[in-house]
């Protein structure tokens, strides 16, 4: 079956010897999102000799390439062909996963939350109020360690990042940034300011993939008391549905 909408216009640039960054060209961020994803899911399955990794962000993919196989210029053919496959056929359907978030605010576990609060002028509650209103799309996957970045809650404000970062942030942490919301998986320094944290293992260096989640799933953050972090502390993360 044709696609009916209108195809998304793409720009390809050379990034060094072995690798182009693809970057989506619509006025819609939504539009731009979902096509540097399925391009990244599209080129993963077709598969092409060379062509070792597609690392989709916001609105961008970087596809890497061994220049010793294949050359920038069929990888750029092999690009514009999955454009018009999507184009065509448009983007398989995926069913996202729904991940369920336990997270202390405040005190020790969210040391920035009453900064955040003061910035937004909003009492502390309706801070958390508005950080567990809805579900977050995983945008992307980010550093350390898969983290998942994600749309921001719906602060008035956008939130400043620290002026001094952590050398150490623990894992768990939840925390914001600008109109951004992650979760550290694993101990990191970080610069984002963080309001609490969960008690869940998120990462997991013994499985593959490392962590459960996947850009196009749904978190959904839950506040719980302190008295409940030790209980629910070294289980795993996994999805809900």
């Amino acid at each position: 079956m044709a696609a009916t909408s209108t195809p998304t216009p793409v720009r390809i640039f050379e990034s060094g010897d072995a690798a182009l960054r693809v970057v989506a060209d619509s006025p819609d961020r939504e539009v731009n999102w979902n096509t540097v994803h399925s391009l990244a899911a599209w080129l993963d399955a077709a598969g092409a000799d060379g062509v070792h990794g597609a690392v989709p962000t916001y609105d961008s993919l970087l596809v890497e390439f061994d220049p010793h196989v294949t050359s920038a210029r069929q990888v750029r053919a092999f690009v514009l062909l999955g454009m018009r496959q999507l184009d065509y056929l448009g983007a398989p359907a995926r069913t996202p996963r729904q991940f369920d978030i336990p997270v202390v605010y405040g005190g020790e576990y969210g040391p920035d939350l009453e900064r955040v609060a003061e910035h937004e002028q909003l009492p502390v509650e309706e801070i958390i109020a508005l950080h567990t209103a809805k579900s977050y799309v995983i945008r992307c996957l980010g550093a350390p360690a898969g983290s998942p970045m994600m749309d921001g809650p719906d602060f008035p404000l956008p939130v400043p990042r620290l002026k001094d970062p952590r050398l150490s942030v623990p894992a768990g942490a939840v925390s914001v940034a600008g109109r951004q919301a992650v979760i550290a998986p694993a101990v990191a320094p970080g610069g984002w300011c963080v309001i609490g944290q969960t008690p869940l293992t998120v990462l997991n260096p013994a499985k593959e993939p490392l962590v459960p989640y996947q850009p196009g799933d749904l978190l959904r953050f839950h506040q719980i008391p302190a008295e409940e972090f030790s209980l629910l502390a070294g289980r795993e993360l996994e999805a809900t549905q």
